[in-house]
């Protein structure tokens, strides 16, 4: 039996937070979290894209009907509308029913109908040398890749996307004459006609990274009402399942089911349930709420680099653990042109601190970050610090430090 570890997202991680190959042994409620950052919320977003993809074949509609006494061949044209506007109806009707799903088969024939789309308009007006001009139902095609932002794969939307800008880029620069006057009226429509689902992309994969970003926060916050050590929320979840098996194997002994002596196999399986429930409660001996924020969490454990030799963060109370954790979320993602590094230290306590009452201890905390300017901390950072403690800060080869004075129950009378 192997150990992984993981974080809030599903992504494996090794012993000291530090990412790892492989995933056989990811959980089933991180692979749901995972999906629920990547799905949450993007069915109302699929609304939106709609809307926008209807409004992109009204402006194209609106161009063919007022010029459509100006067309050399109008059936080519109309068998285009036809086709693109039967297609994404029928395709917008099965994802209703659905349920917010479409099938790789799906994808597929809206792509095949954006070239046969494309490919009717452009031979209909090809003779008339403005496909800026004229160009109705081709540059309304976008609207296919519009409905699937939401549904497909990043890649899956990139690729077409880039070939679209990359046919009408060619056809215009073969086709069109080489007059700067109409250069403008080019552009326009090439961004029209193929920017729209690359920007839909971008404000998809944007919403998802908030989406993720929250999720993460909500899930490693619950870690500050942890006791002073415990296992992290990854390892409870392991917990319960090595407890179930453990409880199966000694009923079945205790029932008959399985014989003793123990058959090899049955021995090396219990051995390994009891290697494995030792380890977590080891590890559940030195392990503090803080260390679990850190090495559990996909956006700390990639720029945090915690230092608590004693385990002093589980002394804190729950203000002051809110209050870091507050504090240190918002010192990372306030590090939007330069990567963050932030190390946080612990300790030694210290207890001959002038003004100290009786029966209390001061945990030294230092925060050193990297790429974080001072004028560019949120106030709600220094509000998050006054909850720990009484705090001074300093520029330190142009890195903001901040120094913490941590008053705590002293642990030795209670």
């Amino acid at each position: 039996m192997s150990f992984i570890d993981e974080n809030t997202l599903g992504v494996v991680v090794g012993r000291r937070g530090k990412p790892v190959q492989g995933g056989a042994g990811t959980t089933k409620a991180m692979r749901q979290a995972r999906v629920m950052g990547e799905r949450l919320g993007t069915g109302r977003l699929g609304v939106g894209t709609g809307i926008v993809a209807g409004l992109l074949m009204l402006f194209g509609l609106t161009r063919f009907a007022m010029n459509y006494d100006a067309y050399p061949d109008t059936l080519l044209v109309s068998a285009a509308w036809l086709l693109l506007i039967s297609s994404l109806g029928t395709v917008a009707v099965a994802i209703a029913a659905q349920g917010e799903n479409m099938p790789g088969w799906m994808f597929a024939g809206i792509l095949v109908m954006m070239g046969i789309v494309i490919a009717l308009d452009l031979v209909a007006i090809w003779p008339m040398h403005d496909l800026a001009r004229w160009g109705s139902a081709s540059i309304s095609a976008g609207a296919g890749l519009l409905v699937a932002v939401t549904l497909r794969s990043s890649r899956e939307i990139l690729i077409p996307a880039v070939c679209l800008v990359g046919v009408f880029a060619a056809a215009l620069a073969v086709n069109s004459p080489g007059d700067l006057q109409i250069l403008p009226d080019q552009l326009s429509i090439l961004a029209f006609a193929a920017f729209p689902p690359l920007i839909g992309l971008y404000l998809v994969q944007q919403f998802r990274r908030i989406v993720q970003t929250e999720l993460d926060r909500v899930l490693v916050q619950s870690t500050v009402s942890a006791p002073r050590f415990a296992v992290g929320m990854l390892a409870s979840e392991e917990l319960a399942r090595l407890d179930l098996a453990a409880e199966e194997l000694l009923d079945s002994v205790a029932t008959g089911r399985t014989k003793l002596p123990l058959s090899p196999k049955v021995a090396s399986t219990a051995a390994s349930l009891a290697t494995e429930l030792r380890l977590h409660l080891i590890e559940g001996r030195r392990e503090t709420w803080l260390y679990h924020a850190v090495t559990e969490s996909e956006t700390l454990g990639k720029a945090v680099v915690l230092t608590d030799p004693g385990s002093l963060a589980g002394l804190l109370d729950p203000g002051q653990r809110d209050g870091l954790f507050g504090a240190i979320w918002l010192l990372v993602s306030e590090g939007r042109k330069a990567p963050t590094n932030i190390r946080l230290g612990l300790g030694p306590a210290r207890s001959d601190l002038p003004g100290l009452t009786p029966g209390t201890i001061c945990v030294p905390i230092v925060i050193s970050t990297t790429g974080v300017p001072r004028n560019r901390v949120s106030p709600a950072v220094w509000s998050s610090l006054g909850r720990v403690g009484r705090f001074s800060d300093t520029i330190e080869h142009s890195s903001l430090r901040v120094d913490i004075e941590c008053i705590v129950e002293n642990p030795a009378d209670q």
